[in-house]
């Protein structure tokens, strides 16, 4: 994706429902996972999830978001986007998100950080 995250996304949203735009989601998800840009990657996990409960959209957004929350503490990503991650985990159904959340409100309070 060379580091063209953002405007792939609002390449996305721009686009009418489709096939097409179902396969650039999966492109933005897969390839921003592996390319590190967990932000993006997790906003295109959520929507494919959104879309079609396959257990591993949960799993590549469940990576993506521990993968900002560790870019976060490194100070790679701006400690704001915590509040978006935990807004993402909050879509799912899925009993483990309560886990992580859990741990990234007690990481958050620990270092002053508000997120409700």
């Amino acid at each position: 994706m060379n580091h063209k995250a953002r405007p792939a996304w609002e390449l996305y949203l721009k686009m009418e429902t489709s096939g097409e735009s179902f396969s650039l989601l999966q492109l933005i998800a897969n390839d921003c996972y592996k390319m590190g840009q967990f932000y993006y990657a997790a906003k295109a996990f959520d929507v494919l999830e959104r879309l079609d409960p396959n257990p591993e959209y949960w799993e590549g957004k469940r990576g993506a978001c521990v993968g900002i929350f560790q870019q976060i503490i490194a100070g790679h990503e701006p400690r704001e986007t915590l509040r978006d991650v935990l807004q993402i985990l909050r879509n799912t159904g899925n009993p483990q998100v309560e886990y992580i959340i859990r741990t990234m409100k007690k990481w958050a309070k620990e270092n002053r950080i508000p997120v409700s």
